[in-house]
């Protein structure tokens, strides 16, 4: 659970978190056969915020990292570096320290991958962390086939998807339907913390 301290419970990483993303950005990025103007106009991220992106110089919000990734057809939790699925093994462990985890600058934010085998069995699981009246923003949709179930562990969660808006209290769950801008926030002067899982049709 979040720490009241308004910081969630967990590792930190913020300049290696930096420099990992934006050396998985520039090697999708290369990989695609994109320069980093034709990426711009993909994402509808500057140039400039790109290039800073990609150096490591700048760690960006959700939303210009969704962006990124949609940009990429890839996971933003491969850019943030998820463990690669497992191939063989019956059970892949991950302890907490080894989570990696995406921060948002502006807002506090925090994105974490829980899933040990990312991809396994179609879906990846995350928690997400909203401090107290913070929202992401609108995402972009994902593609069609992408489905979103989550559950709120602590506080009150507001998801807007595609015009509808619904409201969750701690323990109540919601499907959706990802291939629609979406977002999340909190409007209450308390933190909020909820698990999703993502699952890809094939």
């Amino acid at each position: 659970m979040v720490e009241q301290d308004g910081n969630a419970a967990g590792p930190r990483h913020g300049d290696d978190l930096a420099g990992a993303f934006g050396g998985n950005v520039r090697r999708h990025r290369e990989e695609a056969g994109l320069t980093l103007e034709q990426l711009s106009a993909r994402s509808s991220v500057s140039r400039a915020m790109l290039s800073k992106v990609e150096r490591g110089e700048k760690s960006p919000t959700i939303g210009v990292a969704s962006r990124i990734a949609h940009a990429l057809n890839t996971s933003l939790s491969d850019l943030v570096g998820a463990p690669a699925a497992a191939t063989s093994g019956v059970a892949i462990a991950m302890r907490k320290d080894q989570r990696p985890v995406f921060r948002d600058p502006e807002t506090g934010f925090e994105r974490h991958i829980v899933s040990a085998a990312p991809g396994a069995g179609g879906a990846e699981m995350i928690v997400h962390y909203l401090p107290a009246q913070v929202s992401t923003g609108l995402l972009p949709a994902y593609p069609p086939g992408t489905e979103k179930q989550l559950v709120v562990l602590e506080g009150t969660l507001t998801v807007a998807i595609g015009g509808i808006t619904e409201t969750l209290d701690t323990g109540d769950s919601l499907f959706f339907r990802a291939d629609a801008e979406h977002g999340f926030a909190n409007r209450t002067d308390a933190p909020c913390e909820y698990i999703m899982v993502i699952s890809r049709r094939s």
